[in-house]
This record gives structure tokens, C-alpha cells and sequence, in this order.
């Protein structure tokens, strides 16, 4: 019953930012555990960052953590996905992802843990 509704995406020259957005709308939190996901072509569904809504514990993969943040806006029941300094790489489709149930945020690694998906949007960094 958690419709996520992601938008941002588009065309970036390498080293510039984006910042993608999930909302949730007429929820008063999107869930207990908000998680970005990627997807390459040709590449499975990996782990990008998520973040506790309660508590604001974050967690990111390797690749990203330093040059991407994830953040929350409570009034708006909104997530941010702010990435900088973006490389070829990074080019993918984002999704972001909601679980309801109790977690540790850093487990919160697997497609397989969460219970809602939005649609995706696509980034493609390239000059």
C-alpha cells in the first residue's frame, strides 16, 4: 500500500551533481528503512545507500560513500539521494526502496529486505 514515486534523474557531465527524490505520498513516513538501489545494463539490482527514517543512521556501499549522501525530509515524507562529483560509472537506473519491519540498517544491503519499490529514473553520466 506504499506507492514510491522517484524523480531527479537525467543527463550529467562527469564530476557534476544530481540529486534524486522518492516520495511517498499521504504517508506520514515512507518507511522504517529508506534504501537506494542501482541497476546497470547488462548488471543486477546493487546496493547504493539507506537510511533509517527514525533515526537518520545512514549506510552506503563502498563505491559511493564520500560523493553521495542520503538524507530525509520528514514533512514533506520525502527521501534525497544528493550525488556529487558523479562519474561514467554511476550511470544506471536508481531506484529507491521501503521496509516496514524492524532492521539494522546495516544489513540493509539486499533487494530482498524490502518490501515496496518505486518505478526507477535513470542517470546517465557522460560528456
Amino acid at each position: 500500500q506504499v506507492q514510491l514515486l522517484e524523480s531527479g534523474g537525467g543527463l550529467v557531465q562527469p564530476g557534476g551533481p544530481l540529486r534524486l527524490s522518492c516520495a511517498a505520498p499521504g504517508r506520514a513516513f515512507p518507511g522504517s528503512a529508506m534504501g537506494w538501489f542501482r541497476q546497470a545494463p547488462g548488471k543486477g539490482r546493487v546496493f547504493v545507500s539507506v537510511i533509517d527514517w527514525n533515526n537518520d543512521k545512514t549506510y552506503y556501499a563502498d563505491s559511493v560513500n564520500g560523493r553521495f549522501t542520503v538524507s530525509r525530509d520528514n514533512a514533506k515524507s520525502t527521501v534525497y539521494l544528493q550525488m556529487n562529483n558523479l562519474k561514467p560509472e554511476d550511470t544506471a537506473v536508481y531506484y529507491c526502496a521501503a521496509r516496514d519491519g524492524h532492521c539494522r540498517i546495516a544489513g540493509m544491503t539486499w533487494t530482498s529486505e524490502y518490501d515496496y519499490w518505486g518505478q526507477g529514473t535513470q542517470v546517465t553520466v557522460s560528456s
